[in-house]
């Protein structure tokens, strides 16, 4: 025996492993048990060879006590309790932002693998919990933020890790494409379809993340985060709402050749500033965005040496969420490694500032000279008209019609609308949207 066989080396390095629970399976607590929770509580217990739900962490826990959970599971509304336990994977279901960005730090901190579907927590602070995350050599994954049950987080990790990617773009809210495909097929009103979606759970009571863009705006900042490597703030990406498009507009987007979705973009501007917005847009009719229909999902993600990769499923409802979460689960309880991300650059600068074509719709008490009115506004800011549109059949004293833009940067767009609002022929505020036409759709704020 040589005598450097008895000196001690160095202190191995402890690596996370998910160990333990009975059989070997991987020992799961869930905090949250509203519309996701219940799903993937069914979907953990279909999975017990793998899985072992031990505990369910909820406010007014014994409203929420059902008898289809197993009975050894443990009922409780204390996140000490649940931290306390000997688990391996966190699931954080309760939304919003606090308490849940703190329970998911402490969870990290004991080298707790999280997984969450909490966009605005991801959104917001996800580069410093991946970060705690690594340091403690476990887990934060967040399939279920984007995108429902489309698994576009780990196509990004894993299937495109080897290109260099450019632009995300797509539909990322189910609830808004829901709204508009039932304005598109049936002529519901805006009203009756935001009803129909709340009546099947796909809209909350109050709607606004949703049809305001707010929802499809922190999914977006995710995406930039993991496909771009810019970490940029939600709030720092424009939005516009779908409340304002009408029955009218779908009618008028057919004869151009379009329907209307809400599409969310951002692509990398030089090193470090991203160009990203969320609304309303015109999509041709050969778009693959414009077969996306219900509550389902598109993802289109750009990259320099592959080109554009695709992905599409259900994005609303809880089951589709409950299918990524426990996705997640299944990876770490495999014994993956994991993730490992470059860390994402804080962006310098966010804007939505692009050139691309519009549609704008005036509302109007009729009289002459508008059209004159519009097209000397236009004319002064060096921006193109390609056509306009009227509907007939309406009064004088509000007549619908459009006005289509060729491609215009929307910087002078939005100079000349601001313009034109002035003018006192406007019966109701006027209404523009990007027309997309191959590239990322600019924003305009009338």
């Amino acid at each position: 025996m040589s005598l450097q066989s008895l000196v001690p080396g160095p202190e191995p390095k402890v690596t996370s492993r998910v160990s333990t629970g009975a059989e070997g399976r991987c020992r799961v607590a869930l905090a949250g048990f509203g519309t996701v929770g219940r799903s993937a509580a069914r979907l953990l217990q279909d999975a017990a060879r793998e899985v072992e739900l031990v505990a369910i962490l909820n406010r007014d826990v014994d409203r929420k006590r059902v008898d289809w959970v197993d009975g050894a599971v443990r009922w409780t509304d204390s996140i000490e309790e649940v931290l306390d336990r000997p688990i391996d994977v966190f699931i954080e279901l309760i939304g919003g932002r606090s308490p849940a960005e703190d329970w998911i730090r402490r969870a990290l901190a004991r080298g707790i693998s999280v997984v969450t579907a909490n966009k605005q927590v991801i959104a917001r602070d996800g580069a410093s919990l991946l970060d705690a995350a690594a340091a403690n050599d476990c887990h934060l994954r967040f399939e279920a933020a984007v995108a429902g049950g489309v698994p576009v987080i780990r196509a990004i990790e894993s299937g495109l890790a080897g290109d260099r990617l450019t632009r995300v773009a797509g539909i990322l809210n189910g609830t808004c494409n829901y709204i508009l495909t039932k304005m598109e097929r049936e002529g519901t009103a805006f009203a009756d379809a935001l009803r129909e979606a709340q009546a099947l759970g796909y809209a909350e009571a109050n709607p606004s993340q949703d049809i305001d863009g707010f929802d499809a705006q922190a999914k977006l900042a995710i995406l930039a985060m993991v496909a771009l490597g810019i970490q940029a703030p939600p709030d720092a990406i424009a939005t516009r709402s779908i409340a304002t498009v009408d029955g009218v507009d779908f009618r008028y987007a057919r004869r151009l050749g379009c329907t209307i979705r809400q599409i969310a973009w951002a692509e990398r501007n030089g090193d470090l500033e991203l160009c990203a917005g969320v609304g309303p847009t015109l999509v041709p009719l050969e778009s693959p965005l414009a077969a996306v229909n219900g509550s389902e999902n598109l993802v289109s993600i750009q990259g320099r040496f592959g080109g554009e990769t695709t992905f599409g499923g259900r994005g609303a409802g809880g089951d589709p969420t409950a299918v990524a979460v426990l996705s997640d689960v299944l990876t770490i309880a495999r014994g993956a490694r994991p993730a490992v991300r470059p860390r994402a650059e804080r962006s310098a600068r966010v804007s939505s500032d692009a050139a691309t074509p519009y549609y704008v719709r005036f509302t109007v008490v009729d009289r002459p000279g508008i059209i004159a009115a519009l097209a000397s506004v236009f004319a002064k800011y060096e921006i193109n008209i390609d056509a306009i549109l009227q509907e007939p059949g309406f009064p004088a004293s509000q007549r619908p019609f459009i006005v289509s833009l060729d491609a215009a940067p929307s910087a002078a767009v939005n100079a000349a609308l601001a313009e034109i609002g002035a003018f006192d022929f406007h019966l109701v505020p006027m209404l523009a949207m990007p027309v997309l036409d191959g590239r990322a759709p600019a924003e305009v704020t009338a």
